[in-house]
């Protein structure tokens, strides 16, 4: 495994996109240690900034105060990045494949535009997790997102496929203009949740403040959410298929409506 240890955390933002396991999986370590980030508008080698060791291969950790530290794993297709303490911006945006797991928090953007792979997050994120960069058409399109803090605004905004799922609670605008895909809030969100959104799944543990043009269709337990019951339960993440029914919303009535909010509603004692 290559570890990669930030010697001091930098005062202005670090644009680290050649830290993957794509990138670096083939180089020796004096390659490694030679290739080139940008610190602000400086171009450095990596070892100026990084204690680089280890053996090269598909396995990288990150360890440091990388909260500015930007664009780790960025189109990474394969491999696995482990980063121990808070991370910073773009971490994972156009992710192809591989995993990438953070025992910290992590920032803005997180697997903006990813199209397959696994990001787990054992602390919070900023916002626009999953989502679509500004002008683009489509967020994430395929891949899993396990979040096991808090989420920020936009989660998911305009994501085509995939999931997402949080443990804790998210902010506004989750599922923002969602086309597809599926949103699991085990702690439910703030306002505006899924407005605009024209085809997709939100499924919510807690109740919502539903904007009006969401209309109630019937009480259900569906058959898909007890597969991803069974899909999230080695993660730790319990979705309940008894004791109680998911209330079906449709919508957002604004546009397409092909959308559906789900709300757990458990059965009363």
């Amino acid at each position: 495994m290559l570890t990669l240890s930030l010697k001091s955390p930098p005062l202005v933002p670090l644009e680290a996109e050649a830290i993957s396991p794509d990138v670096l999986a083939s180089l020796s370590l004096d390659e490694i240690r030679s290739r080139p980030v940008f610190l602000g508008k400086r171009q450095l080698p990596l070892d100026d900034l990084f204690t680089v060791e280890g053996s090269p291969g598909d396995e990288i950790e990150l360890r440091g105060e990388l909260t500015k530290v930007k664009w780790i794993g960025r189109g990474m297709s394969r491999g696995r990045l482990r980063i121990v303490g808070p991370v910073g911006m773009h971490l994972g945006a156009h992710m192809k494949g591989g995993t990438i797991e953070v025992e910290g928090d992590a920032s803005d953007w997180l697997g903006a535009e990813m199209s397959g792979g696994l990001i787990r997050v054992r602390g919070n994120v900023g916002g626009q997790a999953g989502a679509a960069y500004r002008g683009a058409a489509s967020g994430m399109s395929g891949g899993t997102i396990l979040i096991d803090g808090t989420a920020g605004d936009e989660l998911g905004m305009r994501m085509k496929r995939g999931t997402i799922a949080v443990r804790g609670p998210a902010r506004d605008f989750a599922g923002l203009q969602m086309k597809g895909g599926t949103i699991i809030l085990m702690s439910g969100a703030e306002q505006r949740t899924g407005a605009w959104m024209a085809r997709g799944t939100i499924i919510s543990l807690r109740s919502l403040e539903l904007v009006p043009t969401f209309a109630f269709g019937c009480d259900i337990v569906p058959s898909f959410v007890r597969l991803y019951a069974k899909h999230f339960r080695p993660h730790g993440l319990e979705l309940p298929v008894s004791g109680g029914v998911y209330q079906r919303y449709a919508g957002d009535l604004t546009g397409l409506g092909k959308g559906e909010i789900l709300v757990w509603h458990p059965a009363a004692t």
